[in-house]
């Protein structure tokens, strides 16, 4: 598992944004987005690029990986 921190989430609609275009990733499997710690939770291995570029795309960002 690959963990981020992912920076302005506030609620469910926030992680279900951040899950689809997470999902749209060739490779990324499981994923998993706790909106209170702000951690996002994924198999794969996608280039942390493509990640940041679809969180951003899902209007979050992506902070750091863990």
């Amino acid at each position: 598992m690959h963990e981020y921190r992912i920076q302005g989430m506030t609620c469910a609609h926030c992680a279900a944004a951040v899950t689809r275009e997470v999902g749209r990733i060739a490779g990324v499997s499981d994923i998993s987005v706790d909106v209170s710690t702000g951690i996002l939770s994924l198999a794969g291995d996608a280039p942390e690029a493509a990640i940041a570029a679809a969180v951003d795309e899902a209007g979050y960002t992506l902070v750091a990986a863990r």
